[in-house]
């Protein structure tokens, strides 16, 4: 597969593992630390899917969800909530958010590629 994908993680360790199985299925990853930031290389980068933290510092995934989706430039792009946030109510708020998926953490390095390559057929 390949395509390019922005993940808004704060977190070194999240990021470094999702980058790295992500990047050996041939995946470009461009990562942004806080909502702010990740709205910015969204809207310049338009990537296939965003992967997005909730726990973020400046604007939560939450709110970074509702802004994404409020852009003109990448109000189709798909938003993964990829979160440790994991009870249904959560998965929920997510929705409500903006976002069109969620995965929980921690993540499955056995099957995470699997799920992203699904969320990236939906987006064709």
């Amino acid at each position: 597969m390949s395509g390019k994908i922005l993940y808004i993680e704060d977190n070194d360790q999240n990021y470094y593992l999702v980058e790295f199985i992500l990047r050996a299925k041939g995946y470009t990853v461009i990562r942004a630390r806080d909502g702010k930031e990740g709205i910015a290389l969204a809207v310049q980068e338009k990537p296939d899917i965003i992967l997005l933290d909730i726990q973020l510092p400046v604007m939560d995934g939450y709110q970074t969800a509702g802004e994404l989706i409020r852009r003109p430039e990448v109000c189709k792009t798909p938003i993964i909530a990829l979160t440790s946030y994991a009870m249904p109510e959560d998965r929920k708020k997510a929705i409500d958010a903006g976002c069109t998926g969620y995965i929980e953490k921690p993540i499955n390095p056995n099957t995470f590629d699997k799920e992203i390559e699904n969320f990236m057929q939906e987006r064709e």
